[in-house]
């Protein structure tokens, strides 16, 4: 079992420090209000070429579109990482809480990982406090979603954010 995911995205380098501490360019980084956006490439991966992600630190979500290689699509059109994202100036961090949501607009969102949830609390890595906030944010998502016939823009809309994503 591994401990929670850290993250770092530092805006004045344009880079990206992912779980592993492996450094990567980022494209374009987008700061508003409400979230932050990350474009970048995804050299060495098998799954896939490109990553496009939205922190949502007030929903505590980081909503992800991943850019397939042919032969290694999922059947999921966004993907939700539940966790604890903070806003810097210059540097942003993410914890991963490890509840995700697999997305499939207009017809349904999965919960995954809660056996990871529940390990990690048992095994000490992850405080039942922040695990209790974790499995609450993942239902008000699946909430929200359903609510708006899970799609995914008119529910954060709702919420006052309006996501954009490049094409790529």
């Amino acid at each position: 079992m591994h401990p929670p995911k850290h993250e770092t995205f530092d805006l004045a380098g344009r880079t990206n420090i992912d779980p592993k501490g492996i450094v990567r360019a980022v494209d374009v980084y987008t700061v508003e209000p409400w979230g932050l956006y990350m474009a970048r490439p995804t050299p060495g991966r098998v799954q896939f070429h490109y990553l496009e992600s939205w922190l949502l630190p007030a929903l505590g979500l980081r909503v992800s579109v991943f850019h397939f290689n042919p032969g290694h699509e999922l059947d999921q059109d966004f993907y939700l990482d539940v966790g604890r994202y903070t806003a810097g100036d210059t540097v942003w961090h993410a914890e991963d809480h490890y509840l995700d949501l697999r997305l499939r607009s207009g017809v349904g969102v999965e919960l995954t990982d809660v056996d990871e949830l529940v390990t990690a609390v048992r095994h000490g890595l992850l405080p039942p406090e922040t695990a209790e906030q974790a499995v609450h944010t993942a239902a008000r998502a699946i909430d929200g979603l359903a609510r708006h016939h899970y799609d995914l823009h008119r529910w954060l809309a709702g919420n006052g954010m309006v996501l954009k994503w490049q094409t790529t």
